[in-house]
């Protein structure tokens, strides 16, 4: 049994003296897991690194086995984010919340493109952030847990819908949130459509937004806790969003 097409490195542990364990998404497999030969070799080392767009190519004997992988370089997304402190932890977010909320061989075609494209124009900056927290809201969707924000929950409203429930992930208005606003999740404007710039706080709340429902119900059904990488990312955001708003000339 054999595939090839191309593919994104989503984690590399690994194993023996010189070879990795390696799981690559393709669109049409899924993350895929397979033993990448010389992964840790210091020739193959900078090919088998998280966020790298390659073309994989994968041979079992059977389709349930292992099997191994091989590979050649597309796109260097891992070493474009590696001298920027939050390019590098949003390339390592992002791969680890695919590598830990997929199932493992179920193809996600949606999933898959919308993390294509993110790693593909990472070197855009910050402002990729607003396109990494959609990424994750249609991950959400696509396993089921998806995010109503067309109307308000309590009213139906339309207008000045400014917070989710945590509870049901539906969105809240302002005017119906009233003394329960402090329980609610801050719904950003740029996921309403919002063509005004997002700043740090919208990537803050944005990531506090889905970072809660991808817990409950994508990791926490697992017993799993948020990727180490994820709460790191929210951490730097949150940081940046603090310091602008302690001196707007950061």
């Amino acid at each position: 049994m054999e595939w090839e097409e191309p593919g994104i490195i989503l984690d590399v542990r690994p194993f023996g003296e010189a070879d990795a364990l390696a799981t690559v998404m393709t669109e049409a497999h899924g993350a895929h897991r397979g033993l990448a030969r010389g992964g840790q070799s210091r020739s193959r080392a900078g090919l088998w690194q998280p966020g790298n767009l390659v073309q994989a190519r994968w041979i079992g004997r059977l389709s349930d086995n292992l099997g191994s992988f091989s590979a050649e370089m597309v796109h260097p997304a891992a070493a474009i984010a590696l001298d920027d402190p939050l390019l590098l932890a949003m390339l390592r977010a992002a791969c680890a919340v695919a590598e830990g909320a997929l199932p493992e061989r179920e193809p996600h075609p949606r999933i898959f493109a919308g993390l294509l494209n993110l790693l593909a124009r990472l070197a855009l900056g910050p402002s990729m952030l607003a396109e990494q927290i959609g990424w994750e809201r249609v991950l959400l969707a696509d396993l089921g847990y998806g995010l109503d924000l067309a109307t308000c929950a309590v009213t139906g409203a339309t207008e000045e819908l400014a917070f989710v429930s945590p509870k049901s992930g539906r969105a809240v208005s302002l005017a119906a949130a009233g003394v329960w606003k402090e329980r609610l999740l801050p719904l950003p404007a740029f996921l309403l459509g919002d063509p005004a710039p997002p700043g740090p706080a919208d990537w803050r709340d944005g990531l506090r937004l889905t970072g809660h429902f991808l817990g409950r119900d994508v990791f926490g059904l697992q017993h799993k806790q948020l990727p180490q990488s994820r709460l790191a990312l929210y951490d730097r955001v949150a940081a940046l969003a603090a310091d602008l708003e302690t001196d707007p000339n950061v």
